[in-house]
């Protein structure tokens, strides 16, 4: 089935399988492999992007539902010499091991960003008629859907609180 996706403001013309999800077809087709497999199953979070500003996991979504949807991957953040907030702050606070789970925890943590921007709640929100204060338990609520197995968890969170403008334990 042809397929136009619009990934990392480049648009890509693509024939593929209406069943190929969203991550093989950047990690297979376009050689994007920045968004890694981790469970196949949408528990992980190693293959989150961004999609039209939103965060979702790219495993359980199919590429040819993506037409005119703006996809961004690790790749379309920053570049070497200009690294975007979020991907700065965790090489500051070496918010990484292993690396495996880093692009999904960075493009989570930018699209948990402007959820909490637009005033969406957390299950940990104690205020609901107000945006909530970004701190380490909203912080970990929000990017609970990204496991890290190396347990880099608290340098994650100083890195997403840096890169919000927040106090950095």
């Amino acid at each position: 089935m042809p397929v136009r996706l619009t990934i990392n403001g480049q648009t890509h013309d693509l024939t593929l399988d209406s069943r190929t999800t969203l991550l093989d077809a950047l990690r297979e087709h376009l050689r994007l492999t920045g968004s890694k497999k981790g469970c196949d199953h949408g528990q992980c979070g190693a293959c989150t992007v961004l999609v039209n500003g939103r965060r979702i996991n790219s495993c359980l979504t199919l590429a040819v539902m993506h037409p005119g949807d703006e996809i961004v991957t690790i790749e379309g953040l920053g570049e070497p010499r200009h690294l975007h907030p979020m991907q700065s702050a965790f090489l500051e606070h070496d918010g990484f091991q292993c690396g495996y789970c880093t692009p999904g925890q960075i493009c989570s943590a930018v699209g948990m960003l402007a959820e909490a921007k637009a005033g969406w709640p957390s299950v940990v929100t104690a205020d609901l008629s107000q945006s909530p204060p970004l701190d380490e338990h909203e912080v970990s609520e929000r990017m609970s859907g990204n496991i890290c197995r190396c347990a880099a968890y608290p340098n994650i969170r100083a890195a997403i609180l840096q890169a919000a403008g927040g106090e950095v334990a």
